[in-house]
């Protein structure tokens, strides 16, 4: 019975001893438990529980019945579940491997064929929500069954990281991937054209990057969005409804510096996402811009456009796909880049001028100017915000369109402060702001029903509070919440103003635990508790931890105690954070990170943020610091 076995890769049949149908119980003795603890997830990098070696003579090793097959169970020495491997089908091998952390099951191989290969891997709970398929055996993820948009987005890093293009290639939108989609007309053409491109740029990437190197880690997906869009079904686009990211960037970290990776626009086919180009690293003065495909507007008449449109509007169509699929690459510098921007926006211009409808006239308009906003930004468009300016002069003097005329006047707004905090020696820098904020509150009021007002109302609300003039930040929340009450904005309005008027009131705050089940601060009561909001990339939240922790080693005997609500994105290394820091107290994590219930819930805008609650479960800080902490804990403990 007794048989060799081996950490990952090809299966060495691990027979199953005892199943409803066959051997005896005392079979079971020739399974060691150093035999069941060689067995090694097949994918890297997963953060699971192993014995140490003197823990290994008192782990315990059962055998396991029950409807799902049979198998083994291994248990520390505490009594936790640390692997559970078993038989599924009844043919006396082992098919399924099952590893825990603390307690939950994190990661599991499967041979779903019976040819003694690990064919699938799945990452649950604290470890992600992905389900990978290895159709050839090399321990390299050939498809995806489940991946979430910030799991695509860590897979592509790790790609390019590793530089392994098959890895890439498994996150990444293909030719099948846009039959299923329906995407056709000029989106299929662009991104045809941009995936036959992939091998090259990929290699143009990684040749050109100074950042992304093998110590390059993904630390957090990010996105100028606040959730992804859905672009409905229209002829000649697409044949069903999209669910579609555009802007996303991954952070990465490099020995302790922080990094950008333009991920670009992203696309969800069935349960999993896709990224449509190579990533892109933001760094020295070469980067490739590369916009959004399917989020682009298109003209009306769908499937008869080509009909209906003029030769001259026929003729730019054709010159501005010409000009996108020559986009400038990985290699392009500054001065190309920028001629680029300069060519499109000129041929924007004049399809705005050739088209027939205002509608048309107003979606070619708003691309130009976005776009040169955002280039303006990026130091490769010369005098766009004069550009800017001139638009929004010429909406003013025609009176026709006022919701395009708030859009513009906004993008100003935005590109002129930018432009000036970066230009600014510090001492100006508070002069600035005032500025900013007196043109965001005179905007409001110019344009009290824009859907920009409402971005503009929760930028003042944030800014005053990070200021520390509370009064006038909840000001600014309370008309955000009014005026526009469906909007996302005022949603995390609602949770600020609730966070803000916490002191003195009771709190409720329940979630799900990072290692299992709920966690209810109700349970605490009797209790000191801290609540603290934080998550790994938070560089402030490391600085506190060690008096922090010093805090909770002198009065958790007398009384304290600290909820840890995580924020991070799915994939981040949570687990691995709270073993290195040695944090053990609760944690709450539910998805969404920034974007998750109790960070909404609470209109969290900083990390750190931290709560102090008495032993009646009443707030008695909303806004703590450490400093804070070492004052009020002692004396609430005292009570």
């Amino acid at each position: 019975m007794t048989r060799p076995v081996q950490p990952v890769g090809r299966i060495i049949r691990l027979t199953v001893v005892l199943s409803v149908f066959s051997l005896p119980v005392p079979c079971f003795a020739q399974v060691k438990i150093d035999s069941v603890l060689a067995y090694k997830p097949a994918q890297p990098g997963v953060d699971i529980d192993t014995p140490t070696a003197e823990e290994i003579p008192n782990c315990k090793l059962e055998v396991e019945r029950n409807e799902g097959g049979s198998g083994w169970a291994l248990y520390s020495p505490q009594g936790q579940i640390l692997r559970r491997f078993m038989d599924t089908n009844a043919d006396r091998g082992v098919d399924e491997f099952r590893y825990y952390k603390n307690g939950l099951e994190v990661y599991r191989d499967l041979d779903t064929n019976g040819d003694n290969e690990i064919d699938q891997s799945r990452w649950m709970n604290t470890a992600g929500s992905r389900w990978g398929v290895d159709s050839d055996g090399d321990r390299i993820i050939d498809s995806w069954k489940i991946i979430s948009a910030e799991e695509a987005s860590r897979e592509a890093i790790l790609a390019m990281v590793e530089r392994n293009e098959k890895r890439l290639a498994a996150v990444m939108l293909n030719v099948e991937d846009m039959k299923t989609l329906g995407i056709q007309g000029d989106s299929a053409a662009k991104l045809t054209a941009r995936i036959k491109e992939s091998s090259q740029t990929f290699r143009s990437v990684l040749t050109n990057s100074k950042m992304l190197t093998p110590q390059t880690t993904w630390t957090r997906f990010d996105c100028s969005m606040l959730m992804p869009n859905l672009i409905p079904a229209e002829p000649g686009k697409t044949a069903n409804d999209l669910i579609v990211y555009e802007n996303v960037m991954a952070i990465v970290d490099n020995a302790g510096t922080s990094g950008f990776v333009q991920i670009g626009e992203m696309v969800r086919v069935g349960n999993t996402w896709k990224v449509t180009q190579v990533p892109q690293p933001l760094e020295g003065e070469k980067f490739e811009l590369s916009g959004g495909i399917l989020l682009q507007p298109t003209i009306a008449g769908g499937a008869g456009l080509t009909q209906s449109m003029s030769p001259k509007m026929k003729e730019l169509i054709d010159q501005l796909g010409a000009l996108d699929e020559k986009a400038p690459q990985a290699q392009a510098s500054q001065d190309e880049i920028t001629k680029y921007n300069v060519a499109r926006s000129q041929l924007l211009a004049m399809l705005a001028n050739e088209v027939t409808t205002d509608e048309e006239r107003k979606n070619w308009i708003r691309t130009r100017l976005e776009g040169i906003a955002a280039a303006t930004q990026m130091k490769t468009f010369p005098n766009g915000l004069d550009e800017i300016k001139k638009a929004e002069q010429d909406l003013r003097a025609s009176k026709a369109d006022n919701e395009l005329l708030a859009f513009v006047a906004f993008q100003r707004i935005l590109v002129d402060y930018n432009m000036q905090l970066e230009a600014a020696a510090p001492p100006d820098r508070t002069k600035i702001q005032q500025s900013w904020l007196k043109a965001l509150e005179d905007y409001v009021t110019e344009f009290p029903s824009a859907q920009e007002s409402a971005d503009a109302m929760l930028q003042l609300a944030i800014t005053y509070e990070f200021n520390g003039n509370v009064n006038e930040s909840k000001a600014w929340y309370t008309k955000l919440i009014a005026a526009y009450p469906q909007s996302a904005a005022a949603t995390r309005g609602k949770g600020a103003m609730r966070r803000l008027e916490l002191k003195g009131k009771p709190l409720a705050l329940a979630g799900k635990g990072l290692t299992g089940g709920p966690i209810d601060i109700a349970k605490y009561r009797g209790k000191v508790v801290v609540v603290i909001f934080w998550a790994t990339w938070c560089t402030p939240c490391t600085e506190d931890l060690p008096q922090i922790q010093q805090l909770y080693q002198t009065h958790q005997k007398d009384g304290l105690e600290i909820i840890g609500v995580n924020l991070d994105s799915p994939g981040g290394p949570i687990q691995q954070y709270l073993q290195n820091y040695k944090v053990n107290w609760a944690q709450i994590h539910e998805e969404g990170a920034l974007e998750s219930r109790p960070a909404v819930e609470f209109g969290v805008i900083s990390l750190p943020t931290m709560f102090i609650v008495d032993r009646n479960g009443v707030v008695a800080s909303s806004s703590a610091t450490v400093d804070e902490m070492k004052k009020v804990i002692p004396d609430l403990l005292k009570k």
